[in-house]
């Protein structure tokens, strides 16, 4: 429970701000409504500093003392993003003090905007500007070098706006590295590769930073495959081997970036199953799709991947025609699904498949984790405590959800439906517990027969 000063301290905040917004705006003079705004601006920056500690502080905790993820905790907690829970945990890091080993405290790591920061003079575009020009700088940049420019730009900050402080920050960096030379770790620790979220066309924008070595092999790949005439879907057979005909490049009329995606597509496309790939949770890497037999047989609807993207059932039906694809089939009306008994600990690849259609990611409560990316997880009595890995005992985890059930004090059942209840932890019974209807939003959606 909160500290009784702890408690008087919130409740006067939430009298003041009931106060706040009773003040009749209109009535205020020009002087007074800047001076009004400036005052609630830097509450606002107090506030916040508070918050981004207290996020700071949570993941600082263990995963069994506060019942999951720290990010995953306080983002259902305060009905906010993980990512926004994480961001401001590593904000606040290096604007926190520190201990040494032998228990000596020490500054933080920036001082400068750390004070600024915690003095109510920066909001949190400013921090970000900085931090980000300090991430920015080479390796090589001597730690004392780095230290000045953090001073200098924390103290600039107190004085300009973020669009204003981003400009002089722009510009030290020049300073600092005015030949722009960046050295292979550099590089290195800027490389990276991030899918988006699918859109409600279907569509999905995937954004690479590459390194040199990387484009050069993508340089390659699209002289050859994304060359007027390969690799476009409009033809009857696309080209994928040999030279394109000179009519087939004469009615190619795709941009360069839509050759490019063909390109790409087809090269992914080629490997898929290719046995040197190896295997991912017990099967080739391919893609897995579950789809209903009544879509199928109208043609309409989509099918689901085990990463939870939806496609459509004409892209379904073209790329069953690929080897390598997997694709289940279930009654759209019953929901039958195949049963398959085992009486091994592990999962067998069949299982898994119809766990894909099943649950098709993480059954936990809230989680967005796709079925690639999970576990099977025994959901109706653990193996080790008698559990059968039978396919109605069995549900889809992501590792950390299933290492909850491990270390985490969550526990976890089947209901007569089919579905997974994910139990909170004794201790913490305010935890959000029951099932995960992220994945089927189908659910949600009015059926043909319904009134």
């Amino acid at each position: 429970m909160l500290s009784i000063e702890v408690g008087e301290a919130l409740d006067a905040i939430d009298a003041a701000l009931s106060t706040l917004s009773k003040v009749d705006m209109a009535g205020l003079a020009v002087m007074d409504v800047l001076e009004l705004a400036a005052r609630c601006e830097k509450a606002t920056r107090h506030h916040d500093v508070v918050r981004y500690d207290l996020s700071h502080e949570l993941h600082r905790r263990e995963v069994s003392e506060i019942g999951g993820k720290p990010g995953k905790v306080l983002a259902d907690w305060l009905r906010i993003t993980p990512a926004e829970a994480k961001r401001r945990a590593e904000v606040v890091e290096p604007l926190s003090a520190r201990t040494a080993l032998s228990g000596e405290p020490l500054a933080p790591r920036q001082p400068g905007t750390a004070h600024a920061w915690r003095d109510g003079k920066l909001d949190g575009e400013h921090v970000r500007i900085i931090q980000k020009f300090l991430g920015g700088l080479p390796f090589d940049v001597p730690a004392e070098v780095r230290d000045e420019a953090e001073l200098f730009l924390a103290e600039k900050a107190t004085l300009m706006r973020p669009d204003q402080l981003s400009r002089v920050a722009h510009r030290l960096a020049l300073e600092i590295n005015p030949d722009g030379r960046f050295s292979d770790e550099d590089r290195a620790r800027k490389r990276s590769a991030v899918v988006g979220r699918q859109q409600p066309d279907g569509m999905t924008e995937i954004r690479i930073n590459a390194t040199p070595e990387m484009i050069s092999y993508v340089e390659a790949v699209f002289a050859k495959y994304a060359a007027l005439g390969m690799c476009n879907p409009a033809d009857q057979t696309a080209v994928v081997d040999g030279e394109p005909a000179p009519e087939q490049v004469r009615a190619d009329t795709r941009t360069i970036g839509q050759r490019q995606h063909d390109a790409l597509m087809a090269m992914l496309r080629s490997t898929l199953g290719d046995p040197k790939l190896g295997q991912h949770n017990g099967l080739p890497v391919t893609v897995i799709v579950s789809t209903t037999l009544q879509e199928l047989q109208n043609t309409t609807g989509h099918g689901i991947t085990g990463g939870g993207t939806l496609i459509p059932i004409t892209d379904v039906i073209r790329m069953a025609r690929h080897s390598y694809h997997y694709l289940t089939i279930f009654d759209g009306v019953t929901g039958q699904a195949l049963w398959l008994g085992r009486t091994k600990r592990i999962a067998s690849a069949d299982q898994r498949i119809v766990l894909h259609a099943r649950d098709r990611g993480c059954t936990k409560p809230g989680c967005t984790v796709p079925g690639y990316a999970t576990q099977v997880h025994h959901a109706a009595k653990d193996w080790k405590h008698g559990g059968a890995t039978d396919i109605d005992e069995l549900a889809f985890a992501c590792p950390p959800d299933n290492q909850l059930v491990e270390t985490g004090g969550w526990t976890t059942r089947k209901l007569p439906s089919g579905d997974t209840e994910w139990i909170p932890p004794p201790h913490l019974p305010m935890l959000i517990g029951g099932v995960n209807t992220y994945h089927h939003p189908e659910r949600f959606l009015p059926k043909d027969d319904d009134p």
